[in-house]
């Protein structure tokens, strides 16, 4: 049985797989089974028996989200499926990797999901920057077509779906689902005030679900191996495989399908390699760069949306940034502010205003002139910031590094004032 569907295709030095392979390695099997016979209502109480939440970062249920999607006789009969492709989160490249090495999957994917919500057009947000996934996507999209599963009547069951590559101009804000929705429709990238949320007034006024590319990856398997071997696949509370990237000063960077539920010392030293010679763990940030720091003490945890919870941080996209300890913590920090700081939207006042002075006092401590006061404004920045005080998550998920820095790296902070300069140039 498979037990890494998400990678089981992927080989770089290969190439994708063109279609006639991918059919051959279990591929498109699920739109069989729609074609079978299955109903949308079915293919809806699958995705929510299996328990697979959203890996784009907020590891919401994946069919509860769907459910909000309003059917029926009074239900709008124009409905859209968005994948977001935008991938900006610092440390995040997991996506990448699989549009990239299995872009049918992706496809394959999306039209269990069109199919669900009866969505009749699809769009598929890809970050500019991804030419090498633009070139995979726009011959996979090809090659579904010519094979009659896109299109009008796929495979005689009545159902029509469009997909559309968008490539974006790219901003980090295209993260947050309606802003995404914004670019799309060529307006600004910025927040849309919720409610009404997507699922019910998203794209042009219509019901869309915007989901993660790996989230939507992950649909072709639960319909062709089923819900009891998606179980199977854990080795915790959460269901099914993940994708876990490293990067930073360890000896293997990378990206790894594992179970959820994998310890994270397991991820770290056995796939990554542990940290490079002569260097230690200071410090890891478990979910790319939003989420606040863990500790070495936290190695023995796991890989699993609760118990990352449980001690204050978020798995989130579930690729880790290692902090070691040559590396000022400060200087990281303030550099994932610089991210923030350089792509708000500018919608709001807090997150407009205030990640450009958090950026400012970065750059006093850098240059030796930070002092209690600038050290006091940070940590009110945190408050100031946090959630519920601005308009979407951008803010406050620059907080999360923000925050856990100045609680677990006091000591830096502090070294910065008094040497007057960065003690990890000395």
């Amino acid at each position: 049985m498979v037990t890494k569907p998400l990678t089981k295709n992927i080989d770089m030095t290969r190439g994708p797989l063109a279609i006639a392979a991918y059919e051959s390695a279990d591929g498109y099997q699920s739109v069989q089974v729609i074609a079978g016979g299955m109903s949308p209502e079915a293919v809806l109480q699958l995705v929510r028996d299996s328990g697979l939440k959203g890996r784009g970062g907020a590891g919401f249920p994946t069919g509860l989200k769907w459910s909000f999607v309003p059917q029926g006789e009074n239900s709008p009969a124009q409905k859209y499926l968005v994948v977001n492709a935008d991938e900006m989160e610092p440390g995040t490249f997991k996506d990448r990797l699989l549009m990239e090495g299995d872009p049918h999957l992706l496809i394959e994917g999306m039209i269990i999901a069109s199919y669900a919500i009866q969505a009749s057009m699809a769009y598929l947000f890809l970050r500019g920057e991804y030419t090498a996934s633009e070139r995979a996507l726009k011959k996979a999209i090809g090659e579904a077509y010519d094979k009659g599963l896109l299109g009008k009547n796929i495979l005689g069951t009545g159902f029509n779906l469009d997909i559309v590559l968008h490539t974006s101009a790219g901003r980090y804000i295209c993260g947050e689902e309606t802003a995404l929705l914004n670019a799309l429709e060529g307006k600004r990238a910025t927040p849309r005030a919720k409610p009404p949320f997507p699922q019910v007034s998203g794209l042009w006024g219509k019901p869309t679900i915007v989901n993660n590319v790996e989230t939507i990856c992950n649909l072709p398997g639960i319909l062709t191996y089923g819900v009891d071997w998606y179980h199977g696949l854990t080795k915790g509370s959460d269901h099914g495989s993940k994708l876990f990237g490293v990067s930073g000063k360890v000896k293997t960077p990378g990206c790894w399908e594992l179970p959820l539920g994998t310890p994270i010392r397991e991820l770290l030293e056995d796939y990554a390699g542990g940290m490079r010679d002569g260097l230690q763990l200071k410090g890891f940030l478990p979910g790319g760069g939003s989420t606040d720091f863990m500790l070495p003490e936290h190695l023995d945890l796991h890989l699993d949306y609760a118990e990352i919870a449980s001690v204050g941080s978020r798995l989130a996209t579930g690729t880790m940034i290692i902090l070691d300890n040559k590396t000022c913590p400060v200087g990281m920090v303030g550099n994932l502010m610089k991210f923030f700081a350089h792509e708000s939207c500018g919608f709001c006042t807090p997150c407009r205003d205030g990640l450009p002075w958090v950026d400012e006092i970065f750059n006093e401590f850098e240059s030796g002139r930070g002092n209690e006061k600038d050290l006091q404004i940070l940590h009110e920045h945190v408050d100031y910031l946090g959630p519920g005080r601005t308009f979407c998550a951008l803010a406050p998920g620059a907080t999360a590094p923000l925050g856990s820095g100045l609680k677990y790296f006091a000591e830096d902070f502090q070294r910065h004032i008094d040497e007057k300069c960065c003690p990890y140039k000395h």
